[in-house]
């Protein structure tokens, strides 16, 4: 059974395309009819907006529709990913990475989103159905979560994210826009997308695709493009496990001989014509199953007009446990360091929770993000990110970590459960010492703990003891008991 998030869950037989689709019809019809008594539109007018607005063109949240991602079946940042998804990992001591991309979108007067979710996708569809159905995003605005499904056509999972916007896109064209934006969905930045599409459409291109504006030391993995002074891609550099693809285009002998040539690194971001994008699945590659490291590529090769738009803003791909790391390190540190999680003209959205205020009682904080609903107790911190309903005892010490809290209080949960082992209450325990590690959510350290990783060790396995340590991170699992007493 597939659920199809719209104003709510409602179950669907997968092989009934059309059903759906009227269910789909059917359920914005409802929405807007009670558009007059909804919150009002949360479309702000961004600083980093264009001063020119798009004149000859339709407005863009009536022409472009997103498409976001949400990961792959394997994931760097293991094992946080255990049982979500990337961009459902929770980040800044209240939010979920997709709310990253989610916000760049609503902050760029794009409404329409189609969220293609599949493995590991529980969390991160909850999330995104709960958190941004009752948002205002006009009439015709919403935040659709498209599940894997199986049909009479189609009986197996998307094979990659070329196969996943082919099955979807007699769901995608149900609205008459002109461009769709192909988005990951576990990156970290802000970027204003209106720019992006004005761009696109002054330069008449088929594609454009989001690169850094200089190659970094590590290559995120999404290609690399070789632009002429036109910003037109002469070729794409694809890395792949048995050796490097280079794709010239078709046009290279004759457009791009001024020799003023740059290397910029893919961030896998597209945005493509609505009839090019349904050309190149449908006609051109139909058997192709990534969009990035084979439509693309193609594209370019057939003689497609393909454009990049440098980026030059702060960007993480979430490469690593220590990536992510080090981006919740740095919303501590200040406006001008990494993501800005304090721009009033770009605010970043995620689900209200209705939290009371954080009880802190005699502790000692320092250099730290706090989310709603903790109890602090008598505790020193520093330079940390405690995240919502956290609890931590008398004496502890947490020192440079990610503490992403939990999703109930530690009375209630010891109350209802019976389990073995539960003794040990949700939260950080007495006289607990952490230092330089994440701790994921619900989960329960004992008393006089420390979690220190005292040898400087850099990769190790405990994922049977409750935790793993990696780049000299020591990451204890979600729902994990740690022992009183115990060194890690």
């Amino acid at each position: 059974m597939v659920m199809l998030q719209l104003s709510g869950p409602i179950p669907v037989n997968p092989q009934a395309k059309f059903s759906i689709l009227e269910l789909a019809h059917s359920s914005r019809k409802y929405l807007t009819t009670l558009s007059s008594f909804s919150l009002p539109s949360l479309f702000i007018s961004n600083s980093h907006q264009p001063q020119h607005p798009i004149s000859s063109f339709s407005p863009v949240n009536q022409s472009v529709a997103a498409i976001v991602f949400g990961d792959g079946s394997e994931s760097r940042l293991y094992p946080l990913t255990k049982r979500r998804s990337e961009g459902a990992i929770p980040l800044g001591a209240k939010y979920r990475i997709v709310d990253a991309v989610i916000s760049n979108c609503i902050n760029s007067n794009i409404n329409k989103i189609y969220a293609l979710t599949q493995y590991n996708s529980t969390y991160l569809n909850s999330h995104l159905s709960r958190a941004y159905s009752g948002l205002g995003l006009g009439k015709d605005g919403f935040v659709e979560v498209i599940a894997a499904y199986q049909s009479l056509e189609d009986q197996g999972w998307f094979k990659g994210t070329a196969d996943a916007i082919r099955r979807c896109l007699w769901v995608l064209e149900e609205y008459q826009v002109s461009e769709f934006l192909v988005l990951p969905g576990h990156h970290l930045y802000r970027m204003d997308y209106q720019k992006l599409v004005e761009v696109h459409r002054r330069s008449e291109a088929d594609i454009t695709i989001v690169a850094l504006n200089s190659t970094r030391d590590q290559d995120p993995g999404f290609g690399t493009l070789k632009v002429n002074s036109l910003n037109e891609v002469a070729e794409f550099h694809v890395k792949s496990e048995r050796e490097p693809m280079i794709v010239p285009s078709a046009q290279s002998s004759q457009a791009f001989n001024d020799n003023a040539y740059r290397k910029l690194s893919s961030m896998g971001i597209y945005l493509v014509n609505r009839d090019i994008m349904t050309k190149l699945l449908n006609e051109y590659f139909p058997q192709a199953n990534e969009f990035g490291t084979e439509v693309i590529p193609g594209a370019i090769s057939i003689g497609m007009k393909v454009q990049a738009y440098a980026f030059d803003g702060y960007w993480e791909d979430m490469s690593s446990i220590a990536a992510f790391y080090q981006a919740n390190m740095e919303c501590i540190k200040g406006l001008n360091m990494g993501y800005n999680f304090y721009d009033k003209d770009a605010p970043l959205y995620t689900m209200p929770r209705y939290l009371p205020p954080s009880t802190i009682i005699d502790a000692v904080i320092t250099d730290c993000v706090v989310g709603d609903g903790c109890i602090l107790n008598r505790c020193k911190i520093k330079g940390t990110v405690v995240g919502m309903m956290t609890t931590i005892g008398e004496k502890a010490i947490i020192e440079d970590s990610v503490i992403m809290g939990s999703d109930i209080y530690q009375k209630d949960y010891i109350q209802r459960s019976s389990k073995e082992g539960m003794a040990i209450p949700i939260g950080i325990g007495d006289q607990t010492h952490i230092k330089k590690a994440i701790i994921d959510k619900n989960a329960r350290i004992g008393r006089n703990v420390m979690i220190i990783n005292k040898d400087n060790v850099q990769e190790s396995n405990r994922e049977a003891n409750g935790y793993i340590i990696s780049g000299g991170i020591v990451v204890v699992l979600e729902s994990a008991a740690i022992p009183d007493g115990s060194i890690l």
